[in-house]
C-alpha cells in the first residue's frame, strides 16, 4: 500500500523556521513529507552556471541536513511542474497538500493549475501567507481599491500592523518528528544540469540597520544588510524581520514596506510587468540604440558611479540602491532606452531579483510606474558622485584603471537631460 501522507511543497520560503505553512502542515494528522521541485519551465532559460540556482540548492541541502537530524529528508524532483505532481499522485497516496503563497502572475498560474489537479483527485489543499505581512486585499483605500500611491499605503499598513501590536511567528521545531522518516537521495547539483556559480549570495548583516538612514545612501560604506536575496527565497522570515525592525530602525521598516507595496500593486495590475502603468507615457519615442544599450551593461558609459555600478552588478550580483537609481535614470533618461531593457538585464543579473520590485523600480527611474519619480527629474551622476562617494573609495573598487585617465563620457549630461525632457514631454499623451 501507498504510504499515506500530507506534503509541504517548498518554494520562495526556504526555511523551516516560522514557515506559516509547514507550520500548518506539522499539524496534519498524517506524516508531512517535504518536497522541492526545480521547475523546468523557469531553469531553461537560465546559464547552467546561475548564482541564484547556487544559492537555492545550498539553501536545500541546510533544509536537508537538518530534516535528517529527525531522521527525514528532502524530496528534490526537477521537471515541468505539472508533470511532476503527477508523479506524485502515483507515488502516495497524499492526502494533503500545504504551501505559502506567490503573487507573481507565473506562480498563480502554475499554482491553479496544480490546486484543480489535487481537486480532480479529491485531495485537499491549502495556501497560507507567508511572503509579506500584509497580502493581497489587506490594505486598501476606503474604496476596498489598491493603493497607487506609497505614503497612504504605507501609513495604512502601519496603521494595521500597530493595530495587531506584532504579528505572531510560528515555532515549528516541536512539531518535528511529525515529519515523514523517508531518507531521499539529496542529488548533485550537475544532476539538475547546473554547476556551481562563482558568485555567492553573501550572508546577511544586521548590524549596521542601527545607523541605516544615516549610511544607507553611501555605497563605499558597504553598510547594507545583504538581506535582499534572503528575502527573495525565504531563508529568512519577513515576520521576524520586521518585528525587529520595528523596534530597532524605522527608515529600514519603510524599506520592507514598499517591498509589499511594490508586490502588492504586481497582484492587483499584472499588466506591469509589460506595460507602463501610467499609460499616458506609452508614446514615448525611445531611442533604444543597441551600441549604447552595450556600453551600458559593461560599464562603459564614461560616467564613473554608473560604470562602477554595472560593474559591480555584472561581477557579484549585487549594486547598492542609490547607485541603482543613478544608472536606471542613465539608462532611461540618458541614453532614452525603455526601461524594460534594464529591467530585463537586471532580472539576468541580480542576486536579488524579484519581480515586482524590479519592475516597480525601473518604472519609478523612469517616470512611467504609480508614484514614480517625475520625468523631469534626470539625475546627474557626476552631482551623484560628489555627494555619495566624494573620495572615489566606491568607484576604485570597481574601475581600477579610473586614475590612469579615464574615458570621457558618451554624452553630455546637458544635452542629454533637455533630449529627454523635450522626448518625454511630446510623447506623454495628455
Amino acid at each position: 500500500m501507498k504510504q499515506k501522507v500530507t506534503i509541504f511543497w517548498f518554494r520562495r520560503d526556504l526555511r523551516l523556521d516560522d514557515n506559516v505553512g509547514l507550520f500548518h502542515a506539522l499539524h496534519s494528522s498524517f506524516p508531512v513529507v517535504p518536497i522541492f521541485i526545480f521547475d523546468e519551465d523557469i531553469l531553461e532559460s537560465l546559464p547552467k552556471s546561475d548564482a541564484r540556482v547556487s544559492f537555492i540548492y545550498d539553501s536545500l541541502q541546510k533544509i536537508n541536513e537538518e530534516l535528517q537530524l529527525t531522521g527525514s529528508s528532502l524530496l528534490i524532483k526537477k521537471g515541468k511542474t505539472t508533470e511532476v505532481w503527477h508523479s506524485l499522485l502515483t507515488e502516495y497516496d497524499i492526502q494533503n497538500v500545504t504551501f505559502n503563497k506567490d503573487y507573481e502572475p507565473y506562480a498563480i498560474k502554475r499554482d491553479l493549475e496544480i490546486c484543480n489537479l489535487l481537486q480532480q483527485n479529491s485531495i485537499a489543499f491549502s495556501s497560507y501567507k507567508d511572503h509579506v505581512i500584509f497580502e493581497e486585499k489587506e490594505i486598501t483605500k476606503s474604496d476596498g481599491l489598491p493603493y497607487t500611491i506609497y505614503t497612504p499605503y504605507k501609513n495604512k499598513w502601519l496603521e494595521k500592523y500597530h493595530l495587531n501590536g506584532t504579528v505572531t511567528e510560528c515555532d515549528t521545531k516541536p512539531l518535528f518528528a511529525n515529519f515523514a522518516k523517508n531518507q531521499f537521495q539529496f542529488p548533485e547539483l550537475s544532476q539538475i544540469g547546473f554547476e556551481k556559480s562563482t558568485i555567492k549570495v553573501l550572508p546577511h548583516n544586521l548590524t549596521q540597520i542601527k545607523s541605516y538612514k544615516e549610511t544607507r545612501d553611501f555605497p563605499a560604506l558597504d553598510s547594507t544588510s545583504y538581506l535582499s536575496p534572503h528575502l527573495r527565497f525565504g531563508t529568512v522570515s519577513i515576520r521576524k524581520l520586521v518585528n525587529w525592525a520595528n523596534k530597532t530602525n524605522q527608515t529600514f521598516l519603510s524599506e520592507l514596506i514598499w517591498r509589499e507595496f511594490f508586490i502588492q500593486i504586481l497582484f492587483s495590475f499584472p499588466n506591469v510587468v509589460n506595460h507602463n502603468f501610467k499609460s499616458a507615457y506609452d508614446g514615448i519615442q525611445w531611442r533604444n540604440n543597441e551600441e549604447d544599450f552595450k556600453r551600458w551593461c559593461s560599464g562603459t558609459t564614461g560616467y564613473p558611479m554608473v560604470d562602477a555600478g554595472m560593474r559591480q552588478l555584472n561581477e557579484t550580483g549585487y549594486m547598492h540602491n542609490r547607485v541603482r537609481m543613478v544608472v536606471a535614470s542613465f539608462l532611461c533618461k540618458h541614453l532614452l532606452i525603455n526601461w524594460q531593457w534594464g529591467e530585463a538585464y537586471f532580472a539576468e543579473k541580480l542576486l536579488d531579483f524579484e519581480l515586482a520590485s524590479n519592475v516597480g523600480n525601473w518604472q519609478w527611474a523612469a517616470g512611467t510606474g504609480c508614484d514614480a519619480a517625475p520625468y523631469f527629474r534626470v539625475f546627474n551622476p557626476e552631482i551623484q558622485l560628489k555627494k555619495f562617494d566624494d573620495k572615489g573609495i566606491y568607484i576604485r573598487k570597481w574601475i581600477p584603471e579610473f586614475d590612469l585617465g579615464y574615458n570621457e563620457p558618451m554624452i553630455d549630461h546637458a544635452f542629454a537631460r533637455d533630449r529627454a525632457i523635450a522626448t518625454y514631454k511630446a510623447g506623454i499623451v495628455k
